[in-house]
């Protein structure tokens, strides 16, 4: 795998985690589909936060230097394709990601791993 690819991945990642993305999951595809080497899956909890995911991993990617190939999905805000070349991005609204299943379609191949930033945990402390 393209020391690129995951370099990308790791943009995107931080960028779905900064906008609330949830259930991130990265697959190599590399060896069924010559033409990428990284699914990345993210849900959204909202239309408008599909976008603003997809949104954000974009502006990231390209300001890191790396160029849109294509986008499929944004205007209805359930599913947004974002074609990175080596890196393919699905953003998905919850209900969208269990119907397509891109899991269970891709379950052969292995998962990419990737970091999140660290935040800072919440007291528990309860002044009363």
């Amino acid at each position: 795998m393209n020391p690129s690819s995951i370099e990308m991945l790791q943009t995107a990642a931080t960028a779905a985690d900064k906008m609330g993305g949830e259930n991130l999951v990265a697959l190599d595809v590399s060896e069924p589909m010559p033409l990428a080497d990284i699914f990345f899956i993210v849900t959204g909890r909202s239309e408008r936060n599909v976008v603003a995911i997809s949104d954000e991993i974009e502006r990231e990617l390209l300001e890191t230097g790396h160029k849109l190939l294509r986008r499929e999905g944004k205007t209805g805000g359930r599913w947004v394709l974002c074609d990175f070349g080596d890196l393919v991005v699905h953003v998905f609204h919850a209900e969208d990601r269990e119907y397509y299943a891109l899991e269970r379609l891709w379950k052969d191949c292995p998962t990419v791993p990737f970091e999140l930033p660290t935040r800072p945990q919440a007291s528990s402390d309860f002044a009363g």
